[in-house]
């Protein structure tokens, strides 16, 4: 432990690589999430069945399949040659969770009572202010949790990015593991602690947030 704790800088820079990774990711998720499940119940048949085959292709595909996608196939024709390595675990991550935030916010989309939109419809609103003024507001409240625990798993998800040459916290473990083998359990338990306290702070977060909106009712 001698060297984690004289290296603690690495430790906080390594956590502080996943918090930008999950944070950036998990922004550009619900803005792609949201976008696709307006899409999935929206009137246009033709961008309802492209969300929804998005969906279900980047649901049935490991992550590490989408990292490889990012990482190497698509620099392979060309593109992201000269993107930095955050920026495409960023891609990555995003290309991936923002399925799941589509699937969370679509159920949220369908507890909001018909008559609503139905209403909304009625005095001459559009699709789009339909969503951005009368679902879409409902619909985030009722899916406070399920949407934290995406971002739970996406934070999880950025140790993926360290068999891409990303030193964020998992990459760290492996490098202080590697050189003191016999302090293995306690760096894991170190670096495990770290991981919980990040998602602690999501999971206060998501209720603190879930809380206030419900007493605004």
């Amino acid at each position: 432990m001698d060297d984690v704790t004289s290296n603690f800088d690495l430790v906080l820079s390594a956590f502080w690589l996943t918090i930008q990774l999950a944070l950036i990711s998990g922004l550009a998720s619900l803005v792609l999430g949201t976008l696709l499940a307006a899409m999935r119940v929206g009137p246009v048949a033709v961008l309802r069945r492209a969300a929804g085959v998005y969906v279900n292709v980047v649901r049935n595909t490991p992550l590490l399949i989408v990292f490889l996608f990012v990482f190497i196939a698509i620099p392979n024709v060309g593109y992201l040659t000269d993107t930095p390595f955050l920026l495409k675990g960023v891609i990555a991550l995003t290309f991936y969770t923002s399925a799941f935030v589509c699937e969370a916010l679509r159920a949220g989309i369908n507890s909001v009572p018909l008559g609503q939109a139905e209403a909304a419809r009625a005095i001459g609103l559009t699709f789009g202010q339909n969503m951005t003024n009368v679902v879409l507001p409902q619909a985030f409240r009722a899916v406070v949790p399920p949407l934290a625990s995406v971002l739970i798993a996406l934070t999880k998800n950025t140790s993926v990015a360290a068999a891409f040459g990303l030193l964020e916290a998992t990459a760290r473990m492996r490098g202080f593991t590697n050189n003191n083998a016999d302090d293995r359990l306690l760096i894991f338990a170190t670096f495990a602690l770290g991981y919980i306290i990040v998602v602690e702070l999501i999971s206060l977060g998501a209720f603190g947030l879930e809380r206030r909106w419900k007493a605004a009712r």
